[in-house]
């Protein structure tokens, strides 16, 4: 892929851009990945900041860092609270929520880290039932 790809919030108050090669597309499983996403686990592409843009509604980023953690960070919508990318600690990628995309990555997760610390309710995707959309009654 070598087109630029744009993702949102929820509310559509914050757009971004994100330009392609990715350095990394992956699960996080760690305790905190889960509190800040309220899922099994993180699903986070990294990009360099060269290849990060905020195209609308940046005031609207808010920023928690954890201050225990030597990494960790997280980016949300100050208004519709929705995960957003941020900077990483180090200076060296920008985190991006792959939830947040609006459109095919073209890049699949290469791995999941923090795998001991994954949630104990945990089911593969796979070994469930898969429906179209909302079953009936």
């Amino acid at each position: 892929m070598d087109e630029n790809i744009t993702g949102s919030c929820l509310c559509g108050s914050v757009r971004y851009e994100i330009t392609p090669p990715f350095r990394m597309f992956q699960y996080c499983h760690c305790s905190r990945c889960r509190k800040a996403t309220g899922g099994a686990h993180s699903a986070n592409l990294f990009v360099p900041p060269a290849q990060f843009s905020w195209l609308s509604g940046a005031e609207n980023v808010g920023r928690f860092e954890h201050p225990q953690a030597k990494h960790f960070a997280t980016g949300f919508c100050k208004t519709c609270g929705s995960p957003l990318p941020w900077l990483a600690k180090s200076g060296r990628s920008v985190v991006v929520p792959a939830g947040t995309l609006d459109a095919d990555p073209e890049m699949r997760p290469q791995q999941n880290i923090f795998w001991q610390s994954r949630a104990p309710w945990l089911v593969e995707t796979s070994q469930l039932e898969k429906l179209a959309e909302l079953p009936t009654k």
